[in-house]
């Protein structure tokens, strides 16, 4: 038979359950706008019943509180963190390619490409060609090139600066992912530490920890994995204590329970450098302890994807190979290796962006530095075109230089690849846009003016391009109708400036000439000069080395002079060239020298190239179309971008209204639980009450 005062023992713990409902409920209440606060609820089961021996067998004992849960569903919460990390990325996307887009916008009050494009070609030309010979005209012409020039400097730079921009937000967000990694941490710590008893739920941390994953997945993206932490001698015991892991960027461990890794930003120094058009000091990410994290992981998400296609985006157009050639320098302190290429970016130099201040080129997996570079174009025994890129590789440790290790056999047949592919159309590649059109457009311009003449004075180039470390223009000759002794004068000088013999000078010699685009038909001219030269100069040297020397090459890097070719131009380094700009009267706007001064068909050359594919082609389309391709590529881009932003958005306000229809504090819910939890706690107290009247009658009136 139960105790008399059993039943005292039985409204105790419903008081106690009741208080602590109304507890519960106050705390939702008050936390009604925190932000990541999960809904709390009580959770109670029956005591365990006690035997009685009596013919209704059990007695029960009341309420047992077992915890206090937050009401969470992690479904949801993994559904979040995927979204997120897609509005992370596209918010980035949106917002620099909207700056990109105001770069380029020619809207008539700011002097887009179309104005001075229009200005040079149609106002500045047209002038020149109604009177060829006045002066004025000349000067207005050339100042309308160098507003060109100066457009594309100031686009250049425009984005360079915003290159810089992106990658010091990088290094932001890296140093973000590591703050909220350490808090992560801790608290895994903390959460422990209060639920090892297995008796406690720490809800509030729990809250916090999922509020920092959520901004930890608009980053970078995250997954979850949660253990039991078990008992090796009693597997079956509850520990209470769990193992919590976030990985990131495809899978890399961040945090792992109270330990977390760390990311650093490495700058890269100058014999880093990818793209030639790249700023100083790009942040590669790397873990502290010396692991490769991967800025270009496929798998990556968040902001920081985004960040970085839009700092490296390249168009998937980046170096690519195959080891064809191992050698080595006359000194035996640099290593050689030959690439054959075949992409189109790589087989025509005024599309190519590799450094030209050495770099990384990375063979069969294996990386070394390289320190200049040269392009070549022979042909093989059917007449077909082999683009190669031969590279000279910085020296070994042992010559004080930057490699571990020297150049080996087994690395023909091998990949070889420099940067790497990243399919978004970045800065990188807008960038290219300007360089492959500032390129080809002022080599044809060029190439007009060069054949003509002004009065009897041959014609000379208008467009140039500017030194970096010296105050000098470069000199984009053609020597293709040079006479012999303008030849053998650039032998003698190659022989007092580089020590040749005049055998090396002589072939050396012929391999300056420059071409936009290689053919057959080059090729053929430059043998079929050399070996009229050689014959001038009783046979010097054979057919073979004729033909050898013939082979277009292009040299580009560290301790490489002379040479100079198109390549070199930039659209932040085109100009005009400093001698037309002192006497602009040297322009040339004839075809022929006896021709006179108001002979102006070379001028309609020039007309012709702004208008005709024929004469230049930029994708397709003439050169006066630049625009429309490169805003067809940022309308398409930035448009994107907002598209998914808000679609990404708008998913996440639903996922989010999930999540709160579940874990949110509902004030009116909480309002009716608040009216049955205290009409729980006055009927435990009445109980109370009732068994006190019980047991004063009992005791003090029946003398028990």
């Amino acid at each position: 038979m139960p105790s008399q005062f059993f039943g005292l023992n039985i409204a105790y713990t419903g008081l106690l359950a009741s208080n602590a409902a109304l507890n519960t409920t106050n705390n939702n209440i008050a936390n009604v706008q925190t932000e990541g606060y999960s809904r709390q609820q009580v959770t109670q089961q029956a005591a365990n019943a006690i035997r009685v021996f009596q013919t209704y067998g059990c007695a029960g004992a009341g309420v047992e509180t077992l915890a206090i849960e937050r009401i969470r569903n992690e479904f949801y919460d993994s559904r979040y963190w995927v979204n997120n990390s897609k509005v992370g990325e596209y918010g980035q996307k949106q917002y620099y390619m909207e700056q990109v887009e105001s770069f380029f916008d020619d809207n008539g009050q700011n002097a887009g490409f179309k104005t001075v494009f229009d200005q040079l070609m149609v106002t500045g030309l047209q002038a020149l060609m109604d009177n060829p010979d006045a002066l004025s005209n000349k000067e207005q012409f050339i100042g309308y090139a160098g507003a060109l020039a100066e457009y594309f400097n100031g686009a250049v730079g425009n984005l360079q600066k915003l290159q810089k921009d992106v990658n010091q937000e990088i290094k932001v967000k890296i140093d973000e992912i590591n703050s909220l990694a350490d808090e992560i941490a801790t608290l895994n710590k903390q959460i422990n530490t209060i639920e090892l008893n297995g008796s406690m739920k720490a809800n509030e941390l729990r809250d916090r920890r999922t509020l920092l994953l959520d901004q930890l997945s608009e980053i970078v993206d995250v997954e979850t994995k949660e253990t039991k932490v078990l008992d090796v001698n009693n597997e079956d015991r509850e520990t209470g204590g769990t193992r919590f892991i976030v990985r990131i960027a495809g899978g890399q461990t961040l945090v792992d329970g109270d330990r977390h890794n760390e990311l650093e930003c490495v700058a890269r120094t100058t014999n880093e450098k990818v793209n030639q058009t790249d700023i100083d000091g790009l942040y590669d990410v790397q873990w502290k302890n010396g692991s490769s994290f991967h800025l270009d992981n496929a798998s990556m998400g968040g902001a920081l994807r985004g960040l970085v296609e839009m700092r490296d985006g390249n168009n998937s157009e980046y170096f690519t190979g195959t080891v064809k050639e191992i050698g080595m320098t006359e000194d035996g302190k640099h290593d050689t290796v030959t690439v054959e290429v075949g992409r189109h970016y790589l087989i025509d130099l005024n599309k190519c962006n590799l450094s030209d201040s050495g770099g990384v080129i990375s063979l069969g997996n294996r990386e070394y530095y390289y320190d200049s570079w040269t392009y070549n174009v022979s042909y093989d025994d059917k007449g077909k075109a082999v683009y190669s890129y031969t590279f000279t590789l910085s020296s070994t440790k042992q010559y004080e230089g930057l490699n571990d290790r020297r150049l080996t056999n087994d690395r023909v047949g091998k990949e070889a690849t420099i940067g790497t592919g990243i399919s978004y159309q970045g800065v990188p590649y807008y960038m290219m846009q300007i360089n492959e059109w500032v390129r080809t457009f002022s080599q044809k311009f060029n190439d007009i003016l060069r054949s003509g003449y002004s009065d009897d004075i041959p014609g000379i180039d208008l467009f140039t391009a500017d030194m970096a470390t010296e105050d000098k223009q470069y000199v984009f000759e053609d020597y293709s109708g040079e006479s012999v002794e303008d030849y053998l004068k650039r032998v003698e000088e190659l022989m007092a400036v580089k020590g040749l013999t005049e055998k090396e000078a002589r072939l050396e010699a012929i391999t300056d000439y420059r071409y936009d685009k290689e053919t057959k038909e080059a090729y053929n001219k430059r043998v079929e000069k050399l070996q009229a030269t050689n014959d001038k100069l009783n046979g010097a040297f054979s057919k073979d080395e004729a033909e050898k020397a013939a082979q277009l090459t292009v040299s580009v890097g560290k301790n490489v002079t002379g040479n100079d070719n198109y390549y070199l131009m930039t659209g932040k380094n085109v100009s005009i060239s400093s001698t037309l700009e002192n006497d602009p009267d040297r322009l040339a706007n004839k075809r022929e020298e006896s021709d006179g001064v108001e002979q102006n068909d070379l001028l309609r050359d020039l007309k012709d190239l702004a208008t005709n594919k024929g004469k230049m082609s930029f994708r397709g389309c003439s050169a006066g179309e630049f625009l429309q391709c490169v805003l067809a590529d940022i309308a398409l881009n930035t448009k994107r971008a907002e598209t998914f932003y808000k679609s990404y958005q708008d998913i996440a306000y639903s996922i989010d209204t999930q999540r709160i229809s579940i874990s949110g504090v509902d004030e009116d819910e909480e309002a009716v639980n608040l009216v049955r939890y205290q009409n729980g706690y006055n009927l435990a107290s009445k109980m109370i009450q009732t068994l006190t009247e019980i047991y004063d009658r009992l005791i003090l009136q029946t003398g028990v």
